[in-house]
């Protein structure tokens, strides 16, 4: 148990002999200031976000800069101000005071606090000690969302040697100060702003010790600005551009050329931008990609089956099946649709989906190659018969490689409306 006592002011305040007066306090840094022992000394903590220095994805830190500051009472000192030149408040250094050992949980770094800093002491035996720390702690990112996400860090404030019975934590100011007075004096303007600070007081259990301690969540938000013009807006130029590119006609020589070189300015863009992408984890933002690169591929791939469709059609058209000639018929338009070309007995169209009907229509034709020498008019009406089957049968083969080229199209844009509407959906979650 101590005893109190007033500091006596002779001479005090002329060329800083007040020091000479604390003597008796600065004896006394290395113990505890309390007049009984089994009285906690409450300790108030307050401090300001003067700027986000950075975010580590892929060491999942977070570095900011504090102005940390810590009050307590000593109830060994106290001085009279009109006895002592109305003097109320002195600085003191802090290596001449006892500081509690207070630190942050999550720091990951060395203490790069400066030396020689000084704290002050009111006339009742406050002292208010204040100091700018640079912290690099370690906080649990989600880059799921990236660029649009928002992370909560956590800064815990705790007594190292400490326990409940030997301090209290408590609060200088409260948290809607500390996070308008962090929002109006922060200093960057770069990547991240911060949204809000708020607090909440659990007791740390140590084996059987109890420490008192006080977290702080740090909210956070990026901005996505640069994101979105340098990775969103052209991944979707590109895009739109392989879309559209579908109004290229089907058996055009440039259209399979342009969208390789669609996909590979589509790779080279990916591997240009991707330094902005987290290192770490899978962010929605490379699904989305991965999705574009997929459609893309997709993309050629059906323009390459739709181009071997038309040159197998213009060179060496199969037989159409039955079930494929009825589908191309109910699925396209009368005025589109090709009529079939009666042949001798047979005005239907049962004859064309048979599977070797074109070329044994050749072999039937008995001496076709002696008639046609001898200038037989029956040649010449089964040639032109011959001739009409074959180029019906192309044009029902080129008109279902269109109709496909369509249907393959429109999957095409409704794959892509779909997962850019479900990136939006959760991006806005």
């Amino acid at each position: 148990r101590g005893s109190t006592f007033t500091i006596n002011c002779t001479g005090f305040g002329q060329n800083g002999l007040y020091t000479t007066a604390l003597d008796s306090v600065f004896e006394r840094k290395a113990f505890r200031p309390v007049i009984n022992y089994s009285i906690p000394t409450i300790v108030n903590i307050s401090f300001t976000v003067s700027a986000i220095l950075d975010v580590d994805e892929q060491l999942q830190l977070l570095s900011s800069f504090l102005w940390l500051e810590m009050v307590w009472d000593n109830p060994f000192i106290s001085w009279n101000p009109e006895e002592c030149e109305g003097i109320s408040k002195i600085s003191v250094a802090t290596k001449n005071l006892w500081l509690p050992d207070i630190f942050i949980t999550e720091f990951m770094d060395v203490d790069k606090t400066p030396k020689g800093l000084k704290a002050f002491i009111s006339n009742e035996g406050r002292i208010r000690y204040k100091k700018p720390m640079k912290v690099v702690s370690i906080c649990n990112l989600n880059i799921f969302y990236f660029p649009f996400d928002q992370q909560n860090c956590t800064l815990t404030f705790s007594s190292f040697l400490y326990t409940v019975e030997y301090i209290s934590l408590g609060m200088e100011k409260e948290v809607w100060e500390i996070t308008d007075t962090s929002q109006d004096i922060i200093q960057t303007h770069g990547e991240w702003e911060l949204l809000g600070i708020n607090k909440a007081t659990p007791k740390k259990s140590v084996g059987t010790n109890l420490y008192d301690q006080i977290i702080f969540y740090v909210a956070i938000r990026r901005r996505p600005k640069l994101y979105i013009m340098n990775l969103l807006v052209p991944s979707s130029f590109l895009v739109t551009i392989d879309a559209l590119s579908f109004y290229l006609p089907a058996g055009s020589e440039n259209r399979a050329p342009f969208k390789i070189t669609l996909l590979l300015g589509y790779n080279v863009f990916l591997l240009m931008m991707n330094d902005l992408l987290p290192a770490s984890g899978t962010p929605l933002i490379s699904v989305y990609f991965a999705l574009c690169l997929s459609l893309m591929v997709l993309s050629l791939l059906e323009t390459i089956f739709i181009s071997y469709l038309l040159h197998l059609a213009t060179t060496q058209p199969p037989p159409m099946p039955r079930w494929l000639h009825f589908l191309l018929l109910h699925c396209t338009s009368p005025r589109t649709c090709c009529p079939a070309v009666p042949q001798k007995g047979n005005t239907g169209l049962d004859h064309l989906p048979g599977m070797k009907e074109p070329m044994e229509l050749v072999g039937k034709l008995p001496g076709l190659r002696e008639t046609e020498r001898n200038g037989c008019p029956g040649s010449t009406r089964a040639q032109q018969g011959d001739k009409a089957q074959k180029q019906h049968l192309v044009n029902l083969w080129v008109q279902f490689s269109h109709m496909m080229d369509t249907l393959l199209f429109c999957l095409y844009l409704l794959f892509l409306a779909t997962s850019i509407v479900t990136v939006i959906i959760l991006w806005n979650t």
